[in-house]
């Protein structure tokens, strides 16, 4: 991949990633405590903070039309934990029209416990409507992070990160 459309491609994939979760950014929770409500023996969670990521370009045999980048994340507040991962994106020859696909493994700290869970990406973006998808992995749940499921939205504001993750997890033994 050329250049220029490398870099034109990080600008989609930065606007694809802040579309849909609001108009400001996420705060950082002011408690010790994640927000939480018990359905069941599970516990629903609510966790937010910032994160860094630094994306670098990586060799893709699928040609030109494809870029593939590796992602590095450091996450800071209720999940403090950090992620490597790898990135598949397209732009297509309509102008605000691409799509990416990733997968990260997440290895830390998430309300107060050890673990890696891995996230799945799903974006799109046509014409300049964009959405996002993140999903854990099911049943990707390692130490004390088995059995966790949720989704995180992810926004971009003045060029910080922020996430917002609804969890859930089994309730501690």
């Amino acid at each position: 991949m050329n250049r220029q459309r490398f870099g034109l491609l990080m600008v989609v994939l930065a606007t694809v990633s802040s579309f849909g979760f609001g108009a400001g950014p996420v705060p950082a929770a002011t408690s010790d405590a994640p927000f939480q409500m018990t359905r069941g023996q599970t516990m629903i969670h609510h966790a937010r903070g910032r994160f860094d990521v630094k994306l670098a370009p990586l060799e893709s045999s699928a040609g030109k039309d494809l870029g593939r980048m590796s992602i590095d994340k450091t996450f800071h507040g209720e999940l403090d934990a950090t992620s490597k991962g790898e990135m598949l994106a397209s732009m297509s020859s309509v102008k605000g029209s691409a799509g990416y696909v990733a997968i990260e493994k997440v290895t830390g700290k998430l309300g107060g416990r050890d673990g890696t869970f891995v996230l799945q990406h799903m974006g799109t973006m046509t014409r300049g409507e964009g959405k996002l998808t993140v999903l854990v992995v099911p049943d990707s749940g390692t130490g004390q992070l088995v059995g966790l499921a949720g989704t995180m939205s992810i926004e971009i504001t003045d060029g910080k990160h922020f996430y917002h993750f609804e969890y859930s997890l089994p309730a501690a033994k």
